[in-house]
């Protein structure tokens, strides 16, 4: 076989997204409950990392497999304690990042919940914000009796009771949900405002089959919202006064936002106390909606639209205020079903994922990050990978966030890393010479952009069975089809407008093409 070379230049900019700096003022109330819960002041900070450069990373903590856990919420009473729900058994599960998950349970309600759907049994778990001294807990399940959706309060004698007796229950909430296991919704969270709020799915089945979706007469494919404390005497709840569907005729009035699927989670930032709310889809989308502190009110749309498009034309009200979403993903790349996470306010990763909402994909593990810019405008991008068929984040006392898996059983920490800021550059691949089943190839990488790049690593795919035996003034591994080649130190600075040579030399059989796409640390050169 003659000798004869191939010659391919690649020449891309891989361009950083820039991003307004977020306001950090937030009211008042939000910060002081953001600092009574034990996150320090500089989790207010904004990131100043692009979000194309934030990697989501998760580390499986020591706890042992837990049984489909559906929620973790922070306790928030300055022990440190997190608590953990159990769908199918119906236990409340203890956990302190320092000494573990408790053996026993904290609550077992496994004689009343309904587990015969996979969307059934217990749901969500919230503790009041002045826990250390009315301690109690507030739990969404499906009840046993038909699958009504129910709310309770369960009354502790001390904040460090060890257990707490199944039968002190006190529902104080429910909705009829017989005809359809799934869409039960389940989220419960106490807001900057002290109320709490409880997001219920539309009824079950598919394309909002019982037209629950947009009628304000009953609470399903709603968020409720309620006034838990003391001052309602007697009754097992107020409604508070400005909630948004007082004064509609025949409107529950425990309404706060309707128009949803199934929100199967929501969160409320600590800092400017808005709420971010994920409803799960049907047809083509998956979104992410944000309302700003204290709106209420807000119709989402279903089933009328789903994400950025209609869903049924035909139950469309013309002179409807439909609310869009912030974020929203399709069914590609193996998504199936959005979990809601919740905006990192940690102090540990805050400069570069402070004030970024995070949220994930039950079935691909896809990750994404979202930010506000202003003027109800959204940075969007993905982040990375989680583990499979994560159901919910929660943060620690501190801020930092954890997650649970359904079938994995997992409790795994969530962290961030910062990626390295793209390259400028153009590639050069010369086969220099070839026989029989080899072949040596010239590599030359050059810094086309305004900055130095102080240490790289130039990756490609080749597209043959190509397998490098040998290479000079690189240090090159292949895995599988994968090569990458790193410098050598002595090499590793490339400035502004200079270049970097080294070589492989490489076996073959049968065609020998080149590579059609070079990265350097991670940016891709394109012609």
């Amino acid at each position: 076989m003659s000798n004869h070379r191939w010659a391919r230049r690649l020449t891309a900019a891989a361009s950083a997204l820039v991003f307004a700096a977020l306001s950090q003022a937030g009211p008042a109330a939000a910060d002081e409950s953001h600092a009574a819960d034990g996150q320090g002041s500089s989790t207010a900070a904004q990131a100043q990392l692009p979000l194309d450069r934030l990697q989501i990373t998760s580390t499986r903590t020591d706890a042992p497999r837990l049984d489909r856990p559906t929620d973790i919420e922070s306790i928030g009473d300055g022990s440190g304690r997190m608590l953990i729900t159990e769908k199918e058994a119906g236990a409340v599960r203890l956990y302190h990042p320092d000494t573990g998950l408790a053996a026993d349970p904290l609550l077992d309600i496994g004689d009343r919940i309904a587990t015969e759907g996979n969307e059934q049994g217990l749901l969500g778990i919230a503790a009041p914000p002045d826990f250390a001294h009315e301690p109690a807990l507030y739990v969404a399940y499906t009840s046993s009796d038909a699958g009504t959706l129910t709310l309770s309060r369960f009354p502790m004698e001390a904040p460090d009771q060890a257990s707490i007796p199944a039968d002190s229950e006190e529902v104080l909430l429910t909705e009829e949900h017989s005809e359809y296991t799934n869409h039960n919704g389940g989220e419960v969270e106490f807001g900057p405002d002290g109320h709490l709020y409880w997001s219920m799915g539309d009824g079950g089945n598919a394309g909002d089959s019982l037209d629950n979706g947009q009628n304000l007469t009953t609470l399903l494919g709603t968020i409720v919202r309620l006034d838990v404390s003391r001052s309602c005497g007697e009754k097992a709840y107020c409604v508070p006064e400005d909630n948004p569907f007082v004064s509609v005729p025949d409107a529950r009035s425990e309404i706060w936002a309707y128009g949803l699927r199934n929100p199967w989670r929501f969160s409320f930032d600590p800092v400017d106390g808005s709420m971010w709310i994920a409803d799960v889809g049907q047809g083509t989308y998956e979104e992410v909606n944000h309302l700003p502190a204290g709106e209420g009110g807000a119709n989402f749309g279903w089933p009328c639209r789903e994400g950025p498009d209609e869903f049924d034309a035909e139950r469309c009200d013309s002179g409807a205020d439909y609310t869009g979403p912030a974020f929203s993903y399709d069914h590609l790349d193996g998504n199936c079903s959005v979990t809601g996470g919740t905006v990192y306010r940690g102090d540990e990763y805050a400069d570069i994922a402070g004030g970024t909402y995070i949220m994930t994909d039950y079935c691909s593990a896809n990750t994404w990050g979202v930010r506000p810019t202003g003027g109800g405008e959204y940075a969007t991008a993905p982040i990375g990978e989680l583990p499979i068929q994560v159901t919910a984040f929660g943060a620690d006392a501190s801020g930092e966030l954890y997650a649970v898996t359904d079938l994995p059983g997992g409790l795994h920490r969530v962290g961030f890393e910062a990626l390295p800021p793209p390259v400028y550059c153009t590639v050069d691949y010369t086969v220099d010479s070839e026989w029989g089943d080899g072949f040596t190839a010239s590599l030359k990488v050059t810094n086309t952009g305004d900055d130095p790049v102080e240490g790289w690593t130039a990756t490609w795919d080749y597209p043959g069975d190509q397998e490098v035996t040998n290479a000079w003034q690189a240090e090159v591994t292949q895995d599988g089809s994968t090569v990458s080649a790193s410098d050598l130190g002595w090499n590793s600075a490339i400035p502004a407008g200079g270049s970097r040579q080294f070589g492989v030399q490489a076996t073959f059989s049968g065609d020998n093409p080149p590579p059609e796409e070079f990265r350097i640390n991670g940016s891709v050169c394109e012609g």
